[in-house]
């Protein structure tokens, strides 16, 4: 039977919807792709099956990959390939497993409210480093604008714009930003993140109208988001291109990298580094080191880069 080629449009419960041009087939996933086969070679060449390990990841096919599969009757199918991805946004799973978000993206919306709930610089930072750790363009939305006054929007947000991160103020309610958002999702595949309650859904809903997605509102008593969109989904856009719909996460892990990796997702630490005394250097306690030289002279904010020990500190204990 030829397979088919299609992208991953939503995954729910071990059952994917796959995309083929237009035509959408319910699948499930062929066993041994639940799993990753460790090989040993004969001496004549060829090969066997020495060892099967489950693979460590919450799911092994994310919204956004493109498979092969082969079509059974009445639109249902078994997934037989997952093609290679060129980019996937993750984070920590369960136990230590890789959970991917999505895959194959352009770029990641990363969606913070104003207010209700007000935005926590800290977890900004550990999207962002994700971000970054996956060479993914990041752009943050800070939703609810109308819920704030500008003094306090800048303080909250004019740190990030001093990175070089572009910041755009939205409000689902007014239609502040989504013409501005929709230039940047324009004919690109995007994908939505960020905490619960901080209202992606409600923003897709305003660029795209027509789509409904289910919305929620904050707790009153916990100010913490409720769970709304409960599964990854890839929805097209009428004005061209695709964007994910992703759940609300209250807790972001980074996924357990090298520590001394970590550097690398703090984009104003990146041009000092080479320029501590030892090459070895972690940032964290050691002498002359370029980056605590550069937070005493007010090159690198304070609480960047307490959040780089932090993170630091996460991965090392992890390790």
């Amino acid at each position: 039977m030829a397979l088919k080629e299609g992208v991953v449009v939503r995954a729910s419960s071990g059952v994917y919807t796959v995309d083929a041009g237009g035509h959408s087939v319910h699948c499930l996933l062929r066993g041994n792709l639940k799993k990753t086969l460790e090989f040993t070679t004969t001496p004549t060449g060829s090969k066997h099956v020495a060892r099967v390990r489950r693979l460590r990841t919450t799911d092994p096919i994310a919204v956004g990959d493109r498979v092969r599969f082969a079509e059974t009757h009445h639109g249902q199918g078994i997934i037989e390939e997952v093609l290679p991805r060129h980019s996937m946004f993750v984070r920590a799973g369960y136990r230590g497993t890789q959970h991917t978000v999505v895959s194959n993206i352009d770029q990641v919306m990363i969606v913070f409210a104003c207010a209700e709930p007000r935005l926590d610089p800290w977890k900004l930072d550990r999207f962002l480093v994700a971000a970054e750790l996956e060479g993914l363009c990041a752009v943050i939305i800070a939703n609810k604008r109308d819920l704030v006054q500008e003094a306090d929007f800048r303080a909250d947000f004019d740190p990030f714009i001093a990175l070089g991160y572009t910041v755009l103020a939205a409000s689902a309610v007014r239609g502040d930003g989504i013409e501005e958002i929709r230039a940047l999702l324009r004919d690109r595949i995007s994908a939505f993140v960020g905490p619960s309650g901080v209202g992606k859904s409600s923003l897709l809903n305003a660029i795209q109208p027509g789509l409904r997605l289910r919305t929620g509102e904050v707790g009153a008593a916990t100010h913490k988001g409720r769970h709304t969109t409960t599964s990854a989904q890839l929805i097209p856009l009428r004005f061209g291109g695709w964007v994910a719909d992703t759940p609300g996460m209250r807790r972001f892990e980074l996924m357990q990298t090298d520590p001394e990796e970590l550097v690398y997702g703090f984009r104003e630490m990146v041009p000092l580094l080479g320029k501590c005394r030892f090459a070895d250097c972690r940032h964290i306690a050691e002498p002359d080191c370029a980056i605590r030289r550069a937070v005493e002279a007010g090159v690198v904010h304070p609480r960047r880069y307490e959040s780089y020990r932090i993170l630091y500190s996460e991965l090392l204990q992890r390790a």
